[in-house]
């Protein structure tokens, strides 16, 4: 690879110190890059600079801009590779202490490219469409703030698969098993599998279990209002950053995307032991 975009986000690296580093360190390498700030303000100006001589998107901050950065660049079809700016880091791939053993890989074409699965959800307000969101890590309903706990219908291709009432359910990729999936006592799943986690959150229920479902399944969750005189409102995330208010009747459709997102890996570390390390306590190993 010689022609890489930069996408920084500025609130983990001030001053672009470290995305100068980059730039700096490719171009002296032989490579092509463009430097591309303001992540979060910016962001719809700057993918613009997208051409098709670009090979690979460069993406600096936590765990949290590698998930916007997917959503965003799914529809360009674009590899990813992601420095960790950010604390846990479970999904950027370089870490800053070994920055430029990183970039020599990408150079050099030393790396594999994962596929990772992506959900698309859309919001049935009244029948009609209404919103509809990627997401990477997990599509989540939860109730609004002091609301109760929210009944839920949840069909399968179709076909009933529960009720329950809880404080919400998290619809979870393979990559997102890590996330508020395994928070909320769902398992863990390698990411190259190709299933869809459905996890209830707080269930009111001694039967409510997550469940491991085929990636070719559709799901649909029905907000139901059981209760009189109270409106069980809840709201719906993607990836845990885009929020869409939800009313008793509404109807989320979740499936698997066409789209996918495209994850370097250049270090050779296999999933559990990213796992083991990240997650796990880095406990040394025995």
């Amino acid at each position: 690879m010689k022609n890489f975009l930069i996408l920084t986000n500025e609130k983990k690296d001030p001053g672009l110190r470290i995305s100068k580093h980059i730039q700096e360190y490719i171009e002296k390498s032989g490579g092509t890059s463009y430097r591309m700030c303001d992540f979060t303000r910016d962001i719809q100006e700057n993918i613009n600079c997208i051409t098709d001589l670009t090979e690979c998107v460069i993406v600096l901050g936590g765990d949290g801009t590698m998930l916007h950065a997917a959503r965003l660049l799914a529809s360009h079809d674009l590899p990813i590779v992601g420095v960790n700016l950010g604390t846990l880091g479970f999904l950027t791939e370089i870490e800053v202490p070994k920055l430029f053993e990183g970039l020599d890989c990408l150079l050099k074409d030393q790396f594999i490219i994962e596929e990772r699965s992506m959900l698309e959800g859309t919001v049935f307000h009244e029948a009609r469409p209404t919103y509809h969101l990627l997401a990477l890590n997990d599509i989540v309903i939860t109730r609004s703030g002091f609301s109760r706990i929210i009944t839920m219908r949840i069909m399968v291709n179709g076909k009933f698969l529960d009720d329950f009432a809880a404080d919400g359910v998290i619809i979870s990729t393979p990559t997102g098993s890590t996330g508020y999936n395994l928070s909320a006592g769902g398992p863990v799943v390698n990411p190259k599998a190709k299933v869809i986690l459905v996890t209830p959150i707080c269930p009111h229920s001694l039967h409510a279990k997550s469940m491991v479902l085929s990636e070719e399944d559709e799901i649909e969750i029905y907000l139901e209002n059981v209760r009189e005189n109270q409106l069980e409102e809840a709201y719906v995330t993607f990836d845990g950053q885009v929020a869409q208010k939800l009313n008793p009747g509404d109807v989320l459709k979740i499936g698997n995307s066409s789209k996918s997102a495209r994850i370097i890996k250049v270090n050779g570390d296999s999933f559990y032991e990213t796992l083991r390390v990240k997650v796990g306590g880095n406990y040394e190993e025995k």
